[in-house]
């Protein structure tokens, strides 16, 4: 039998804060749940496996939307896999491209900082002169 939950022992047994299940709530990955008399909402013990499974998307990259889908795919079982693996592949391919951003960006301030001794008034800092020139930064 199902154990009902209060939003506080939801948030305790998914390892989130209380904060985390109104946000879920809000951006519409956790249905509604159901009022006592009092207005303390219960939430069924198979939420706490949708929180931590939200929660592991989004430590590996997933949007909300994504989750949604995740979720939509998840639930219905008739579906193909070949639908998440596809989900899986474009974030992949989206990673791949901010590691090429990053990596960009770390070789510009590599070469801006070598360029600065860190002596001296900071009207003379070729960083800050990088930044406000008109070239490119490359």
């Amino acid at each position: 039998m199902e154990q009902a939950l209060k939003i506080g022992q939801l948030a305790q047994r998914a390892s989130v804060n209380l904060q985390t299940i109104r946000y879920y709530e809000r951006e519409g990955l956790l249905p509604e749940p159901p009022r006592l008399s009092s207005g303390y909402r219960l939430y069924s013990d198979s939420m706490v496996r949708r929180v931590r499974f939200i929660k592991r998307a989004q430590e590996i990259g997933f949007s909300l939307a994504e989750i949604r889908e995740l979720l939509s795919l998840r639930a219905d079982g008739r579906r193909e896999r070949n639908e998440v693996r596809a989900i899986a592949q474009a974030k992949l391919a989206d990673i791949e491209d901010k590691m090429r951003t990053l990596k960009a960006m770390k070789a510009v301030l590599n070469r801006l900082t070598e360029r600065c001794s860190g002596c001296g008034p900071t009207s003379e800092c070729p960083i800050l002169e990088s930044i406000d020139s008109e070239e490119v930064l490359r």
